[in-house]
Formats: C-alpha cells, structure tokens, sequence
C-alpha cells in the first residue's frame, strides 16, 4: 500500500502518546501528506480556533511515496492553521526526518494541546516517548541538535526543532530539519512552540515496505530517474546552480521584485546569483559555494552549501559560523538581497545561515526587513526604533543587525518578528505590506509575470510560488510556453498547476520534479505503489479536492473573496523598467473566469455542486 497504516497521537497537554490506524478511507480520496492531513485538520478543529491556543493541532505527515525509492522521496509537511495567516498552513520540507519518520512506521504525527513544560518527542520505530527540553529551550537549532544527539548517542538519528525566534513568538518561526532544511512557510514554527515542543527526534530502521506492486514500482521509478536525468533543468541546471539559476533570469524579464516592490529588476542581482557563488572570492580566493547537496532520494542535488569568507565582518570574530552549512537558493537571495538592496553575497549567506540557525522563514523576513527600510526611508521608522541603527535600503551592516535582533527578540526585532502586514498596520502604512492574506510574497513580480499574479491572490496559505508555479510555463516554457504578459488562458493554467501541485504535495515527492515530470510520470509511481486505481484523470480530481478542501477551511476561518487580491502597488504602479515596463498586474481579468473554472460563485464560495462532486 505504500502507506504504513500507522498514525502517532501525541496529547502534549496529558503527555500521552498513542497509536491509532490511518484513516485509508480518506487516503483514498486525498492520497497522503498535504491533502491527507488536512482532511484531519479539518475534521478535527474549528477553522476560527486561534493559531497559537492549545486548540489548534499540528501535524507532520509524510507521503505514501516518501521513504520509498521514488526520486525525491524524502518530503514532509507540516500542517496546522497559521499564526500568520489565520489560513490553513502547510510547509514542505526536504532534508531526511520524513523518510525516517515513515522508515519507523508512521504516516503522521499529530500533536495536540500544550505541555506543561518544555518537551521533546523521542520516535524509534514503534516506540515513542516525550521527554523533558528544559535544557533545551532557549538553545538555537544547532545547539539543540548538538544536545540531543548526544543525549541519544546516536548519529543517525533525525531531528526537527525550533529555535528562539518561535519560542519569542515570531509569526514567521520555521520548523528547522537536518541543521539547514526548513518547513519554512506561514509560522508553523511558531505554532510548534506555542505548544512547548521543542523538537522531534526519530529513529526509523523498519524500512518502507507494503508496495503493491514491488517489481513495477522499481520499473517505474528507474524509468522516471531517466527521465530527470536527461532533462537540462532537472538533470544539469540545478545541480550546478540550484534554484539560484534563475536570479539573472528573472532580473533580464523585468519581474525581480527590488526594494519591497518597487522596482522590477536589480543593478545587483549578478552579484548575488548561482554563477556569482561560483567565483572566487578576491579576499581568500575561494568561492562562496563549496558544494551541492541532495535530500533523501535525491537525483537532482539542488541543494547549496556555502563557506563564508572568515574575514567578513559578518563573522570576523564568530568562528562558529566558519563551517560550510546550508546556503543561498534562490528565493532567500532575493528575499534577503534584491528586496532590501543588498548585494553582498557573503553577508546573505551569513543571514541565511542565521535564518537555519533559530527557525525563520528567510522570505517574510527578509521581505518584512524591506517593508521597514521603506518605512525608515520616509522617516516614520528612525533611529530610536532601531538603537541608533540606519535602516536603510542597501546597508548590508543594517540587514545583518536586523537578522542578529529578530533571531533574539531584541528591541526592534520584535516588531521585525510581526512579519509585514502587521509591522506596516503598527506604524500606520499598510499599503507598504506587500503580502496575500498576510503572508509575503516570493521573488516573481507579477507585474511582469501575469500568471503568478493569480496564483498569488488564490493561494490558500497566503502569497506562494510552490502552489501554482506558473513561472515554469511563462518563463521556462515547461511544458509549453505562455506569454508572462498576457492574461489569455491564465486562469485555466493557474488552475491546473494548482491542482496538479496538491498531488505531488501529497505524494511525498518534491516539486522541483515537474520540471522533467507531468502526472502522467507521476500516475505509474503511485499506481505501483499504492493499493487501487490510480490514473492521471484520479489525481487530477485528488488535487482538486485538496485544493477546495483548503479552501472551505479558509472559508470557515472567516476568509473570504475579498482576500483574494493583490497590494496596490502591484495592481495601480506600472514596471518602471525591463520588458514589462507599463504594466500593472490585470488581476480583474483573471479572477472571475478563475472562480467560474473552480466552481465557485462570483464571490469565491463553494457552489452545492462542486461540493457534491468533491465529495466534500
């Protein structure tokens, strides 16, 4: 079946752990991961529950095809409703914690209520115990990591933990896996703290066994390996430039975000691209990028990771920052980079590294540092916020302290740790908040690349590029090319990356695969696999349900249509430069014939219908 059948139950307010059988009338019909546990979040808490009260649950789920040996089986989610947002949350993770949480008989681990004190849940296989993380809170990641492992005594143990800034309450805390991996979106950190849980450690030496079909399921996944492989993107690009390739890219079209929206393209973004962490450095000749690294399954490798020069001021007297550790993709150069001005390699990737370090989302931080230059900018924010420091656009000595403050919750920090949307709402501008449903957005100007301008407004957890990625076909022409500035065939395409997103979410498989893969790559996999029929036409309908499934909690939780927009300076300023020079983001021409795809009324709800049809 691919699924173990298994669910782990941990009450943190009894301290109780316990062991209940999956649901497979709902891994039916929401195939696992993603669409799977938030079938159980909404049946299992009121959508209008607060984010960070013992009532909210929080779950970590793998997929069916995670732990196998499918390319890219090592995903897991992280599914709770977002402090953030008020939105359904659901962060993605690579690294080696879902395979081991699978390879140790769990589908998911669902947490409840809140401990009383500070605690740590201990997996090994089908044991699992909560132990006391007094010693631990207050620690960073590395430092709590550091401590486990060596409480275990065993190397190979996995571990997800939050640092500081979720224990200090920052909207935005990541859960932070294998030192330098991060379920990193809409502060499921946070939510995790909230809790007083501080990490999860697993063991899992049973193996993913269950496949239906052994023999095919080998056949299928090596013929699709192939595949990956003989892809320039899949198979070359992103092993020698990760996701960073596409920074001179983006700034060429006229779609890099620069200094919170304003601008469309950066006079810094060479400096701070994939090719840029190739080349020697001056000062000690040696590059920032010391290698590639791949997750659990992994044939792609698009993992960074970087080597700060030791005489950078970043780190010129911190030697514990002078090991190689996770380094800069694409979407945290531009969040800490392009939006705040800031073309110091060296000095992104020590930020970066402070982002792994204590649990932040390194693209609502940086996104809500360059939302504050603004603010400093016009003299609204000054240097009695900030201690005396100047905040301004560009200032790498600024960008460093910011990060120094939020990890901390120091002064300034705390207000940096509201994300955006509040940070602006506090100092009486939220138009500078550039966010979709209070979350901040990646590093693809809508103005310039209409489609993501969509995907944005309909995100179900807020402004998203991994929801519907319809960069792939307007920019890279995968699998067929669409013209960024046109509007026409927009809505049917956002859709339909929507929904065929919430599959391979569900599967357990990364993303970055459908550059190379479509579903009907992905159908054979999970059809070997997984007890059943499952054809392309299945998991097209799947997705679907996942995606309106997401969408009636949000309704639920007090969301409505008009959530669905963009900032005004995305839809009133034109590009001031590049290719999409004059144009503004003509969301009113996609988003009714959007609703009208989805099955919903002119006002963004649900119609009878399609929740019949859904099943919902």
């Amino acid at each position: 079946m691919a699924w173990t059948g298994n669910v782990l139950r941990v009450n943190l307010t009894e301290g109780t752990v316990s062991k209940e059988p999956l649901n497979m009338e709902w891994a039916r019909q929401y195939l696992g991961q993603r669409g799977l546990a938030s079938k159980y979040l909404a049946e299992e808490i009121d959508p209008k529950v607060d984010a960070l009260s013992p009532d909210n649950k929080l779950i970590m789920t793998t997929g069916p095809l995670t732990g196998t040996m499918a390319s890219t089986g090592g995903r897991y989610s992280v599914v709770t409703k977002s402090p953030l947002t008020g939105a359904i949350a659901c962060s993605n993770s690579g690294g080696f914690i879902g395979a081991e949480i699978k390879n140790a008989g769990w589908d998911m681990i669902i947490f409840e209520g809140k401990s009383p004190k500070p605690v740590y849940l201990y997996v090994e296989n089908d044991n699992a115990e909560l132990r006391s993380a007094d010693h631990l809170w207050g620690k960073s990641v590395w430092e709590a990591d550091k401590l486990i492992h060596n409480e275990l005594q065993d190397p190979l143990v996995r571990i997800s933990c939050v640092g500081r800034a979720a224990e200090h309450g920052a909207l935005y805390a990541a859960i932070v896996n294998d030192l330098h991996r991060a379920a990193g979106r809409s502060g499921v950190g946070t939510v995790m703290a909230s809790k007083n849980l501080k990490a999860v450690a697993c063991r899992g030496t049973k193996g993913v066994g269950n496949i239906k079909d052994p023999m095919r399921f080998l056949q299928e996944t090596e013929k699709r390996k192939q595949v990956l492989q003989q892809n320039a993107v899949t198979g070359q690009g992103m092993a020698t430039y990760g996701t960073q390739v596409l920074m001179n890219v983006i700034n060429e079209m006229g779609a890099l975000p620069t200094r919170n929206m304003r601008e469309v393209q950066f006079e810094g973004a060479h400096k701070i691209s994939g090719e840029a962490m190739h080349e020697p450095r001056e000062s000690d000749g040696q590059p920032n990028l010391t290698t590639n690294g791949a997750c659990f399954g992994c044939t792609i490798a698009c993992g960074r990771i970087s080597t700060i020069d030791k005489g950078h001021f970043t780190v010129k007297n911190k030697p514990e920052y002078w090991h190689a550790s996770g380094g800069l993709e694409y979407e945290a150069a531009w969040a800490l980079g392009t939006d705040t001005g800031v073309d110091d390699l060296d000095c992104l990737t020590y930020v970066n590294f402070l982002c792994n370090e204590d649990g932040v989302d390194p693209i609502s931080f940086g996104a809500t540092v360059a939302a504050a230059m603004e603010l400093y900018e016009m003299g609204v924010i000054t240097k009695e916020h900030t201690g005396g420091v100047e905040l301004k656009f560009g200032s790498a000595e600024a960008l460093s302290w910011a990060a120094e403050a939020t990890m901390k919750g120091e002064g300034f920090g705390k207000d940096l740790g509201l994300g955006s949307k509040r940070l602006c709402e506090k100092y009486g501008h939220p138009e500078l908040s550039m966010t979709v449903k209070g979350q901040e957005f990646p590093a693809y100007d809508p103005r310039g690349i209409q489609g993501m301008g969509l995907a944005y407004a309909t995100s179900n957890r807020g402004a998203c590029h991994l929801r519907g990625y319809t960069v792939s076909s307007e920019v890279l022409g995968i699998p067929e090319k669409t013209d960024p500035l046109s509007t026409e065939g927009k809505p049917e395409l956002t859709k339909a990356f929507q929904d065929a997103t919430a599959v391979v979410d569900s599967a357990g498989i990364c993303v970055f695969t459908t550059f190379a893969w479509t579903l009907d790559d992905i159908a054979p996999q999970i059809d070997a696999a997984c007890a059943g029929d499952w054809s392309t036409d299945y998991l097209l309908e799947v997705g679907e349900r996942i995606w309106n499934l997401e969408r009636d909690f949000n309704l639920r939780a007090g969301l409505t249509g008009k959530d669905d927009t963009l900032p005004k300076r995305l839809l009133k300023d034109a590009a001031n430069v590049g290719p999409a020079q004059g144009q503004v983001n003509r969301l009113d021409e996609m988003l009714p014939k959007y609703y009208e795809l989805r099955g919903w009324t002119p006002t963004g709800e649900l119609k009878p219908e399609t929740r019949q049809r859904l099943g919902l």
